[in-house]
């Protein structure tokens, strides 16, 4: 694990981005998917934008469950742990000061997307890491669905592949989803510079 923790610490410090296939294994990804969440919708709620959290169809059309750490199942817990073994390693190797993280499931229905954005609140500059793990399996480039990443001079498109993890700065990197053939499945979430239960 620490070669693939080894290649974000260096995808980040060098381009402000990483790419990491297999940060979980489909075995994992599987047990995540076939939890009682993922059986049935009812759980999710509309995604808002801001922390006003506004419904704004026209901007994103993706639905989120938040995860509770204390709470969580032990398939989840298996990408938590695996999240706090990040923060550690990218915090003796970058010295980011990194405190904590908060993370939420994330479905998007065929056809949605998400415009470019960024991360980071105006007002609350407490996200420095965005996080996606992807859960979707057998994945074509046909189906669409990428992430786009606004970079300078260029864009950088990723498909959703299940157990693929991105992670880039949340301040600076504007990125959007686009519209997907079919649904599709992620646990979203952002590393944090400050404990989560005092911002």
């Amino acid at each position: 694990m620490n070669l693939l923790f080894d290649s974000i610490a260096t995808g980040l410090a060098e381009q402000e981005f990483a790419i990491a296939d297999q940060f979980l294994s489909q075995p994992e990804v599987n047990k995540i998917l076939d939890l009682p969440v993922f059986q049935s919708r009812e759980a999710f709620k509309k995604a808002g934008i801001s922390k006003q959290v506004q419904v704004k169809e026209e901007i994103r059309g993706d639905y989120i469950q938040w995860i509770d750490k204390t709470t969580a199942s032990g398939a989840v817990k298996i990408y938590l742990h695996r999240l706090d073994e990040l923060v550690r390693y990218l915090n003796r190797n970058l010295f980011l000061s990194l405190k904590d993280y908060e993370v939420h499931f994330t479905f998007y229905p065929a056809g949605t997307f998400y415009k470019r954005h960024l991360d980071q609140f105006k007002q609350d500059d407490h996200r420095k890491l965005s996080v996606i793990c992807y859960l979707n399996a057998d994945w074509k480039p046909e189906h669409g669905g990428e992430l786009r990443m606004y970079l300078p001079g260029r864009t950088r498109d990723v498909l959703p592949e299940a157990g693929r993890l991105v992670c880039f700065r949340s301040d600076c990197i504007e990125h959007e989803v686009l519209p997907a053939t079919r649904e599709r499945l992620s646990i979203t979430g952002w590393i944090l510079d400050k404990e989560k239960f005092l911002i």
